[in-house]
């Protein structure tokens, strides 16, 4: 990997900053970036809604990550600003009204492929001004969606349907397609990709991690997992499975799914059972500390080799902290090993 001395614009000019951390979380949340500025410059100025840059390297040709100023809080001798790329900006938040859009019996995206649909919903709402979709490309397979949008709806939500529809069982193990952010060197490009499969022996490794050369320390995070689980079948049944003991020890978490080839309340009961079977495998995520790997982005495939069985092995990039000042910095990436739970979701459907 290449050495990183970062720098931050504003408006296509450098700043001196003082600190800052980039953090990206991934599965279509936002990415964020925080930095300090001395007073004297961030008191002149008006910041809000300038255009932010992080490059990693003077020679990097785009940037890592590229957003706009949603909040300054200046104290008695620096200003901290925090920075959120195009899906935080404008699908999330900011001007609520542009998230949404009203679709009607004759003004809609009924028949729409998902990509074509996407990019009708951005324009439609104003966004394309800061979020691009040049490269979007379509899901694996092409799909429309099966469900008719009508309303005052929130598109990030139109989006995550249509990607949830979208499963290439090609494969020994169905996979879904993700939708993520990339940077062309001028704008930010909104993008649909099928996520990496990390039991796939021919899938490129983009890096390789030893405790040797760049761990400083692999840790084990607990995630969520749903703990009660409702599940909607055909003609308006549903089954509802809560795990008791779960709840104590991991809190009440909801999760609600359709599967029409179920026909009785029982027979959805006992499918959500299954679904807490396969979240629970999935409950572990990692963390890895490290030097290295600044550059590897969300679905990105990386190889760890320890004497530790358990650890060894393939993972998928979710996502990354950097914590930095001009001279230094830290890198943390958010791994998982197994294959994602719709994969599981699906591949019980089939038997």
């Amino acid at each position: 990997m290449r050495k990183i001395s970062p720098k931050i614009l504003i408006d296509g000019q450098e700043v001196d900053y003082l600190q800052g951390s980039y953090k990206s979380g991934g599965s279509l949340t936002s990415a964020v970036l925080q930095f300090k500025l001395p007073l004297a410059y961030g008191g002149r100025q008006k910041l809000w809604n300038k255009e932010v840059t992080l490059y990693l390297n003077e020679f990097d040709s785009s940037p890592l990550f590229r957003g706009w100023i949603k909040r300054t809080n200046p104290t008695w001798n620096e200003i901290d600003i925090r920075a959120e790329d195009a899906l935080g900006y404008m699908l999330k938040g900011g001007e609520a009204t542009l998230a949404k859009v009203v679709l009607t019996d004759k003004d809609n995206i009924d028949g729409l492929t998902a990509g074509a649909a996407i990019i009708n919903l951005i324009k439609r709402a104003k966004l394309d001004s800061k979020l691009k979709t040049d490269y979007i490309g379509n899901t694996t397979p092409i799909i429309s969606s099966s469900k008719v949008f009508r309303g005052n709806l929130n598109i990030l939500n139109i989006i995550k349907t249509f990607l949830s529809e979208a499963v290439d069982k090609s494969g020994t193990i169905p996979r879904p397609n993700i939708a993520r952010i990339i940077d062309d060197g001028t704008n930010s490009q909104f993008i649909i990709e099928l996520e990496s499969d990390t039991t796939n022996d021919i899938v490129e490794v983009q890096h390789v991690f030893t405790e040797q050369n760049n761990i400083s320390n692999l840790s084990i995070i607990n995630k969520k997992i749903p703990t009660v689980i409702t599940v909607n079948g055909k003609d308006g049944v549903h089954g509802t499975f809560t795990h008791d003991s779960a709840i104590t020890a991991l809190d009440r978490n909801y999760f609600e799914v359709t599967n029409d080839d179920l026909k009785s309340p029982a027979e959805c009961k006992e499918f959500a059972a299954t679904l807490f079977e396969a979240n629970l495998k999935l409950q572990y995520e990692y963390k890895l500390s490290t030097f290295d790997g600044a550059y590897l982005n969300e679905n990105d495939i990386i190889m760890i080799q320890t004497d530790d069985p358990e650890f060894s092995g393939k993972y998928r990039i979710i996502g990354k902290n950097i914590s930095f000042n001009p001279s230094s910095f830290t890198i943390d990436l958010s791994i998982n090993k197994r294959p994602p739970v719709l994969a599981e979701y699906i591949a019980s459907l089939d038997n």
